[in-house]
């Protein structure tokens, strides 16, 4: 029988990844317990004894990419914690009002100092628009110009933001395009920094859940909030949306995007990042809004997501030393591997970014899109 090492070591040569190698995306193995821990939970353990330091790499984001191309995961047996974890998540829904709330609050509230650090200078945690742009801070702002186009905002228009975040997007539409934002999040730290970055400008923030908020609007808008919502709420998701829109409004949902359906994500990344969080696939969207929304542009820009990443990883970084007092070595390493992974994930395209803009089904004119 193989030993733990040798097996570890077969499947990585799937990847043309070695133990101890000399290259960047080489794993560099520094406590031998590693090989048994990956194996009995793959999901979980690869994640969890990075942290722990029980191994590193050069470049974390060539490895994953790596690892992914090759479907290193498809071949190591799921352990019986994921199998109940799958079986809970068909049966419960994890994104019910309180839940999602909570969600939230551990991803959203651990401190707006970190990301005011990490993201450009609006504070957009979204993937950015890098079609012309050389920076971050220019990306993002080609990003919130090419939704507000796409919108076809005007001014005076009521705008509803689900999902708000910091206000980013908020206070870009209500200065360039004089429209009324009402902004919503569950978070509090990015309702109490919202509100304060607004105060000036026609736009309400509000700590609330999109199934708490009523009224009618000219226009709606999520950007990184559909991988909150969901599978068992897409259909209540869509329709409160559908309800909220003015019969001549226009939507638009910024969302990563999934090659398959599921009900459920990494979990790793559910335990330390986006708990309860799912990303969606086009059939699960396309079903949710059937009779109810046409689907008017859908504009994928999935490799972008990948230079985005980077490009918050090397702010994190760089800025590291002045937050290490409050964030201490084992959430330098998580949040490594959280901004690495997904960097590979999208650079070999085992993850997508749409934009899909959405109108009543009774509209009846051409919608013209922007790129």
């Amino acid at each position: 029988m193989a030993s733990p090492k040798d097996t570890v070591a077969h499947l990585l040569s799937f990847a043309d990844i070695k133990i101890n190698g000399s290259r960047p995306f080489d794993i560099q193995v520094k406590n031998e317990r590693l090989y048994r821990r990956v194996l009995g939970n793959p999901q979980l353990g690869l994640g969890e004894s990075y942290m722990d330091g029980w191994w590193d790499v050069q470049r974390l984001d060539q490895l994953a990419a790596k690892l992914f191309s090759a479907d290193i995961q498809s071949k190591v047996r799921t352990s019986p914690g994921i199998i109940k974890t799958v079986v809970i998540s068909s049966l419960l829904n994890r994104q019910t009002i309180r839940r999602a709330k909570n969600n939230a609050s551990r991803h959203y509230d651990i401190g707006n100092d970190l990301y005011e650090r990490m993201l450009d200078k609006n504070m957009i945690y979204s993937c950015a628009y890098w079609k012309n742009a050389t920076n971050l801070d220019d990306a993002q702002d080609a990003k919130l110009e090419l939704i507000c186009q796409k919108l076809y905002l005007k001014k005076g228009m009521s705008l509803l933001d689900v999902g708000c975040g910091w206000g980013g997007f908020a206070v870009y539409a209500a200065k360039n395009y004089g429209v009324k934002v009402t902004g919503i999040t569950p978070a509090k730290e990015q309702v109490k920094l919202a509100r304060e970055r607004t105060k000036s400008l026609p736009v309400t923030i509000l700590q609330k859940d999109y199934r708490e908020i009523d009224g009618k609007f000219d226009r709606i808008v999520s950007i990184g909030m559909l991988e909150h919502v969901g599978p068992k709420n897409y259909k209540v998701f869509f329709e409160h949306c559908e309800k909220m829109l003015n019969d001549s409004g226009i939507m638009l949902h910024h969302t990563i995007g999934n090659n398959h359906s599921a009900n459920k994500t990494d979990p790793w990344i559910d335990k330390y990042i986006f708990p309860g969080g799912v990303i969606p696939s086009l059939a699960q969207i396309t079903r949710a809004i059937e009779d109810k929304l046409v689907i008017e542009d859908i504009h994928n820009f999935g490799p972008y997501y990948d230079k985005t990443l980077m490009a918050w990883h090397k702010n994190f970084v760089k800025s590291y030393p002045q937050l290490k007092d409050k964030y201490d070595a084992r959430f330098y390493r998580m949040w490594n591997f959280y901004l690495l992974t997904c960097a590979g994930l999208f650079r070999i395209r085992r993850m997508q970014l749409w934009q899909i803009v959405m109108r009543k089904i009774e509209t009846s004119d051409t919608y013209k899109t922007f790129r």
